[in-house]
Parts: C-alpha cells; structure tokens; sequence
C-alpha cells in the first residue's frame, strides 16, 4: 500500500546550507534576473529561473550534462533554482541555448554583478588567492588538419605548421611533463580561497607561460599562492605591480628554497583545487573569460 504525504522543500535544506547562505544574500538576484526577463520563455521554465541554474553551475564547475543530473538529484539545488520536488527539470541542452539566447558579453557582466554583491556580502574577498593555469583541450581531432597540411605538400603537423592549416589560430599542440600531450589553450584561473569561488578567468594561447598569464587574473591586493609555475620573475613583477604578495612554490634547483614552506604552501593550495575547472568548454566557465587573448 503506497502512502502520499506533502513535503515542504524548504524544510528538507539544512539550515547551515552554503546555497541558504547566498539565498540570503542574493534573494532573488533582482538585478540579474531583471536584465534577462526581457528574454522570454525559456521552454517554460523562466529565463531568471534558468539563469539560477547557470550560476549553480559555476558554483559547483559542471559541465551541462552534469547540471542536468544535479538538478534531478539534489533538493538543495532544486530548492536554491525555484523548482519544486516533482517538477521535472531541464535537459542539459537548454542550458547551452539559454547561454546562448543571453550572451557570452551580457553572461560575463552579469556574473560580474553577482562576484560583487558576494563581495559586498562578505562571501567573498581578495584576501588570499589561489591561481592555476589548467590546459582547454581544443574539440578537434585535426585529420581536417593533417588534409589541408599534405594538399600544400607539407610533411609534419606541428606549431608551425597548424596556425597555416587549423581553424583555431590559437590553438597549440603542448606537453605537461614528458608524455602527456595535448591540443588547445590555457585557461588562467584566480580563486578565492575563502568560498572558493572562482573569481577571475582568463583564455590564452597554450604557449603563455603560467608566470606571464599572471597578469591576466591577478587580484590587487591580498597574497596569490601559486605553483612552480608561478615562481620566475614575470609573475613577481605582476605581482608587485598589483600589490600583492606572492607566495609560489620554488623548483627544486632554486638556492632560495624552502621546503618547510612549500610544503606549507601545498597544503593551502590543495583545498582549492577542486575549484578549478576541469572540463573547459563543456562548462559554464568557458563563458566567464574577463579577458581572451
């Protein structure tokens, strides 16, 4: 015999809940959804209501098909986008026609608006920093390439090659370490490491050194805490440019280095790491570059 009984969503999410947190502070995202409503429709479910979704999205770094299952799965999430516990929630293609229909310009400016209400909140600060160069792995499979390479008569497809043949001038071929190579671009992230948002984004070419990327995501006050990548003199200039401390782990030949403190610096760094984005143009945070070089 199957029972009914009424649940109230709002009941079912912790009252410690991050999402009650940035509901508080963030109501109804007035300004936000007041900028999109002009947009209409939606497939019935609300631009404003979707736009909810989108920053759920940036929160927890999802890709469109893992926001999709998210949404079915999580009451917190259901609770914090305006839906109710039986209403079906949106395909994950939507969330990319929506991205769309609203703009990479207007997506960008709006998040913006949202980081400085948080920072007006106290959610967010410039306080401590924490900054990565994560590489974007372009979706090709260059055979288009490698075609339009051999009708010009040329044997190799390499850096030198591929900005004459690719559609993605930008784009390199690169390695990490010894083995592991890759296709595509740099993506330089700052997050801040008391909500662990992330709070600027910058693509680049992939053959911008970490260290020279710096600038495009350096915060103007507070300590950066980066990785070896961070500790050549390029992103010591920015950072005193910036008037910031910078607080990178040193290579292991470096006269200067600390390991106690590095190790220190590991440590801090590793809680942010699950902030940085690891799916690249699949996710929102694609739409969020402050600047593309």
């Amino acid at each position: 015999m199957s029972q009914m009984e009424l649940v109230d969503l709002d009941s079912l999410v912790s009252s410690t809940h991050l999402y009650r947190r940035f509901h508080v502070s963030l109501p109804d995202a007035t300004e936000v959804v007041a900028a999109v409503s002009h947009l209409n429709g939606a497939d019935g479910y609300g631009v404003g209501r979707l736009f909810r979704c989108l920053l759920v999205q940036f929160m927890e770094d999802l890709s469109d098909q893992e926001l999709e299952r998210y949404l079915e799965e999580d009451l917190a999430a259901k609770w914090r986008c305006g839906f109710i516990v039986s209403e079906p929630t949106p395909e994950d293609s939507l969330f990319s026609r929506v991205r769309s229909r609203i703009g990479p310009t207007r997506l960008s400016q709006l998040f913006a608006t949202m980081r400085e209400q948080l920072k007006a909140a106290g959610l967010m600060s410039a306080v401590f920093t924490v900054v990565d160069a994560p590489h974007l792995i372009a979706k090709a499979t260059l055979w288009e390439e490698r075609d339009n390479a051999r009708q010009q008569h040329i044997e190799k497809l390499n850096n030198t090659v591929l900005p004459k043949v690719a559609v993605d001038t930008q784009a390199w071929i690169r390695c990490k370490g010894k083995k592991k190579y890759w296709y595509g671009s740099k993506e330089h992230v700052s997050v801040d490491r008391q909500s662990g948002l992330i709070n600027t984004m910058a693509t680049t070419s992939a053959n911008l050194p970490d260290a020279q990327g710096l600038r495009h995501v350096c915060p103007t006050q507070g300590a950066i805490y980066g990785d070896t990548g961070y500790c050549t003199a390029p992103a010591r200039q920015t950072a005193a440019q910036r008037n910031c401390h910078l607080a990178a782990i040193q290579r292991n030949n470096m006269r200067s280095k600390n390991r106690d403190r590095d190790r220190w610096y590991t440590h801090l760094r590793a809680h942010e790491a699950g902030a940085l984005p690891r799916r690249g143009q699949e996710s929102i945070l694609g739409l969020l570059a402050d600047e593309g070089v």
